[in-house]
């Protein structure tokens, strides 16, 4: 059907085209012949140049779709992260709560441990100080017993012995 007009274009412009002695002016000629030059180049060009804007139209539908796709992943990926970030939050309040917790049992354990070796340090200070007296009486006991023993028995009397013990031991 087409090629049928495109021959009827194509005839009527060369029996329009001629050139008549009548005719004053040709613009109604010019006109025809311009119209037909338009018909016949749409007729030549409007497929190829439909074709190239629908391709064109459905690549650009097609990389649309791609970025909405990939939008799409963005925001699972991000909303992931979120979860992650959230469940890395919890962990850390956990943590440092059972930190806090082993930090307070261990605080504990060490200062009874301290207040323990405090008490037996302060035993052994009292035994150490005991033993230490009892050495003191000893040595003592043993100047005074070397004193008498040193000095003539004859003289000595059991006044005279309470005044030696008593100046030693003030």
């Amino acid at each position: 059907m087409s090629r049928i007009i495109v021959l009827m274009l194509m005839i009527s412009t060369i029996a329009l085209a001629s050139d008549t002695e009548n005719a004053g002016t040709d613009i109604v000629q010019r006109t025809v012949n311009f119209l037909l030059f338009v018909g016949l180049i749409w007729y030549l060009v409007a497929e190829p140049a439909k074709n190239f804007f629908a391709s064109r139209s459905q690549a650009i539908a097609d990389e649309m779709k791609k970025v909405q796709e990939k939008l799409k992943e963005t925001e699972t990926f991000k909303k992931e992260a979120l979860a992650k970030i959230t469940d890395a939050e919890k962990f850390a309040e956990e943590l440092a709560l059972s930190s806090k917790k082993e930090n307070k049992i261990i605080n504990d354990n060490i200062i009874a441990q301290c207040e323990v070796d405090l008490e037996i340090l302060s035993k052994q200070q009292i035994i150490l100080m005991e033993f230490e007296q009892r050495k003191m009486v000893t040595n003592v006991v043993e100047e005074v017993l070397e004193q008498v023993l040193n000095e003539s028995s004859d003289s000595f009397d059991k006044e005279a012995m309470a005044n030696v013990i008593l100046k030693k031991v003030a």
